[in-house]
Protein backbone atom coordinates (compact mmCIF):
# COMPACT_ATOMS: atom_id res chain seq x y z
CA UNK A 1 0.00 0.00 0.00
CA UNK A 2 2.70 2.12 0.51
CA UNK A 3 3.60 2.03 -3.25
CA UNK A 4 0.30 3.63 -3.69
CA UNK A 5 0.57 6.89 -1.67
CA UNK A 6 3.77 7.96 -3.19
CA UNK A 7 3.77 9.56 -6.48
CA UNK A 8 6.12 7.93 -9.66
CA UNK A 9 8.12 9.52 -12.10
CA UNK A 10 5.66 8.73 -14.44
CA UNK A 11 3.15 10.53 -12.31
CA UNK A 12 4.82 13.67 -11.78
CA UNK A 13 5.92 13.56 -15.59
CA UNK A 14 1.82 13.98 -16.31
CA UNK A 15 1.23 15.91 -14.19
CA UNK A 16 3.71 18.30 -15.11
CA UNK A 17 3.23 18.52 -19.10
CA UNK A 18 -0.48 19.06 -17.64
CA UNK A 19 0.33 22.22 -15.82
CA UNK A 20 2.66 23.04 -18.85
CA UNK A 21 -0.37 22.88 -21.05
CA UNK A 22 -3.01 24.91 -18.75
CA UNK A 23 -0.18 27.85 -18.65
CA UNK A 24 0.06 27.91 -22.55
CA UNK A 25 -3.45 27.87 -22.73
CA UNK A 26 -3.81 30.80 -20.70
CA UNK A 27 -1.50 32.58 -22.21
CA UNK A 28 -2.88 31.79 -25.55
CA UNK A 29 -6.08 33.32 -24.86
CA UNK A 30 -4.73 36.22 -22.94
CA UNK A 31 -3.09 37.11 -25.85
CA UNK A 32 -6.31 36.67 -28.32
CA UNK A 33 -8.10 38.35 -25.76
CA UNK A 34 -5.70 41.58 -25.53
CA UNK A 35 -5.45 44.35 -27.91
CA UNK A 36 -1.75 44.74 -27.11
CA UNK A 37 -0.83 41.32 -28.75
CA UNK A 38 -0.23 41.16 -32.73
CA UNK A 39 -2.42 38.16 -33.14
CA UNK A 40 -5.14 40.30 -31.33
CA UNK A 41 -4.62 43.43 -33.37
CA UNK A 42 -4.56 41.14 -36.30
CA UNK A 43 -8.13 39.15 -35.26
CA UNK A 44 -9.91 42.34 -34.49
CA UNK A 45 -8.83 44.41 -37.84
CA UNK A 46 -10.28 41.46 -40.06
CA UNK A 47 -13.43 40.81 -37.84
CA UNK A 48 -13.72 44.44 -38.33
CA UNK A 49 -13.03 44.42 -42.13
CA UNK A 50 -15.55 41.27 -42.68
CA UNK A 51 -18.43 43.42 -40.55
CA UNK A 52 -17.70 46.73 -42.95
CA UNK A 53 -17.32 44.34 -46.10
CA UNK A 54 -21.06 42.34 -44.98
CA UNK A 55 -22.82 45.19 -44.32
CA UNK A 56 -21.96 47.15 -47.93
CA UNK A 57 -23.12 44.14 -49.37
CA UNK A 58 -26.34 44.44 -47.31
CA UNK A 59 -27.08 47.67 -48.47
CA UNK A 60 -26.32 47.11 -52.20
CA UNK A 61 -28.32 44.14 -51.82
CA UNK A 62 -31.24 46.33 -50.78
CA UNK A 63 -31.06 49.15 -53.01
CA UNK A 64 -31.23 46.23 -55.87
CA UNK A 65 -34.33 45.02 -54.20
CA UNK A 66 -36.11 48.52 -53.42
CA UNK A 67 -34.76 48.84 -57.41
CA UNK A 68 -36.25 45.52 -58.39
CA UNK A 69 -39.67 46.55 -56.42
CA UNK A 70 -39.74 49.51 -58.09
CA UNK A 71 -39.28 48.65 -61.33
CA UNK A 72 -42.23 45.56 -60.89
CA UNK A 73 -44.13 48.57 -59.72
CA UNK A 74 -43.54 50.40 -63.01
CA UNK A 75 -44.14 47.41 -65.49
CA UNK A 76 -47.32 46.50 -63.13
CA UNK A 77 -48.50 50.33 -64.10
CA UNK A 78 -47.80 50.05 -67.66
CA UNK A 79 -49.61 46.56 -68.27
CA UNK A 80 -52.62 47.67 -66.64
CA UNK A 81 -52.85 50.64 -68.57
CA UNK A 82 -52.39 48.93 -71.25
CA UNK A 83 -54.86 46.31 -70.84
CA UNK A 84 -57.13 49.81 -69.86
CA UNK A 85 -56.31 51.10 -73.54
CA UNK A 86 -57.07 47.72 -74.81
CA UNK A 87 -60.28 47.72 -73.82
CA UNK A 88 -61.29 51.04 -74.10
CA UNK A 89 -60.37 50.24 -77.95
CA UNK A 90 -62.36 47.30 -78.16
CA UNK A 91 -65.04 49.35 -76.45
CA UNK A 92 -65.25 52.05 -78.82
CA UNK A 93 -64.56 49.91 -82.28
CA UNK A 94 -67.71 47.80 -80.84
CA UNK A 95 -69.76 50.88 -80.17
CA UNK A 96 -69.18 52.01 -83.49
CA UNK A 97 -69.59 49.35 -85.83
CA UNK A 98 -71.13 46.73 -83.47
CA UNK A 99 -69.70 43.23 -82.94
CA UNK A 100 -68.15 41.36 -86.06
CA UNK A 101 -69.52 38.00 -84.85
CA UNK A 102 -73.07 38.65 -85.85
CA UNK A 103 -72.11 40.18 -89.39
CA UNK A 104 -69.72 36.83 -89.65
CA UNK A 105 -72.35 34.65 -88.97
CA UNK A 106 -75.07 36.52 -91.69
CA UNK A 107 -72.81 36.19 -94.17
CA UNK A 108 -72.48 32.66 -93.95
CA UNK A 109 -75.97 32.74 -94.23
CA UNK A 110 -76.79 34.42 -96.91
CA UNK A 111 -74.26 32.87 -98.91
CA UNK A 112 -75.67 29.81 -98.18
CA UNK A 113 -79.45 30.92 -99.73
CA UNK A 114 -80.60 30.70 -103.14
CA UNK A 115 -79.90 34.35 -104.34
CA UNK A 116 -83.15 34.64 -105.50
CA UNK A 117 -84.82 34.06 -102.19
CA UNK A 118 -81.79 36.32 -100.54
CA UNK A 119 -81.90 39.42 -102.82
CA UNK A 120 -85.31 40.82 -101.51
CA UNK A 121 -84.73 40.14 -97.98
CA UNK A 122 -80.86 41.41 -98.01
CA UNK A 123 -82.81 44.60 -99.43
CA UNK A 124 -84.57 45.40 -96.21
CA UNK A 125 -82.04 45.52 -94.27
CA UNK A 126 -80.28 48.53 -92.77
CA UNK A 127 -77.81 50.21 -95.54
CA UNK A 128 -74.85 49.67 -92.90
CA UNK A 129 -75.68 46.09 -92.21
CA UNK A 130 -76.13 45.25 -95.82
CA UNK A 131 -72.02 47.14 -96.69
CA UNK A 132 -71.14 45.02 -93.70
CA UNK A 133 -72.19 41.71 -94.51
CA UNK A 134 -71.55 42.21 -98.12
CA UNK A 135 -67.88 43.07 -97.45
CA UNK A 136 -67.59 39.90 -95.40
CA UNK A 137 -69.04 37.43 -97.95
CA UNK A 138 -67.50 36.52 -101.32
CA UNK A 139 -67.66 38.52 -104.69
CA UNK A 140 -69.71 35.93 -106.54
CA UNK A 141 -72.49 35.58 -103.82
CA UNK A 142 -72.81 39.02 -103.13
CA UNK A 143 -72.84 39.46 -107.09
CA UNK A 144 -75.57 36.94 -107.65
CA UNK A 145 -77.60 38.72 -104.26
CA UNK A 146 -77.24 42.29 -105.87
CA UNK A 147 -78.45 40.77 -109.13
CA UNK A 148 -81.57 39.55 -107.42
CA UNK A 149 -82.40 42.97 -105.89
CA UNK A 150 -84.35 45.76 -107.20
CA UNK A 151 -81.91 48.69 -109.42
CA UNK A 152 -82.27 51.15 -106.22
CA UNK A 153 -81.17 48.36 -103.47
CA UNK A 154 -78.10 47.64 -105.67
CA UNK A 155 -77.23 51.09 -106.66
CA UNK A 156 -77.50 52.12 -102.89
CA UNK A 157 -75.40 48.99 -101.75
CA UNK A 158 -72.72 49.66 -104.16
CA UNK A 159 -72.66 53.21 -103.03
CA UNK A 160 -72.07 52.01 -99.63
CA UNK A 161 -69.52 49.41 -100.73
CA UNK A 162 -67.43 52.17 -102.53
CA UNK A 163 -67.55 54.32 -99.25
CA UNK A 164 -70.17 56.86 -100.78
CA UNK A 165 -72.68 58.44 -99.37
CA UNK A 166 -75.93 56.86 -99.72
CA UNK A 167 -78.94 59.35 -101.05
CA UNK A 168 -81.89 57.63 -100.59
CA UNK A 169 -84.12 56.89 -102.97
CA UNK A 170 -87.15 59.52 -102.13
CA UNK A 171 -85.01 62.19 -102.18
CA UNK A 172 -83.68 61.58 -105.67
CA UNK A 173 -87.50 61.01 -106.53
CA UNK A 174 -88.59 64.49 -105.34
CA UNK A 175 -85.75 66.24 -107.34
Amino acid sequence: MMGLTRPTRLMLGVAVAAAVANAIAFAASADIAGDTSRLGVSLKDAAARRATSTAAEKRRLDMREQAVRASEARLAGQVRQQQEQQAAAAKAAQGAAGPAVPYDNLARIYQTMKPNRAGPIFEKLDIEVQREVATRMRERATAQIMANMSPQGAVALSMALAGRKVVPAVARAGK
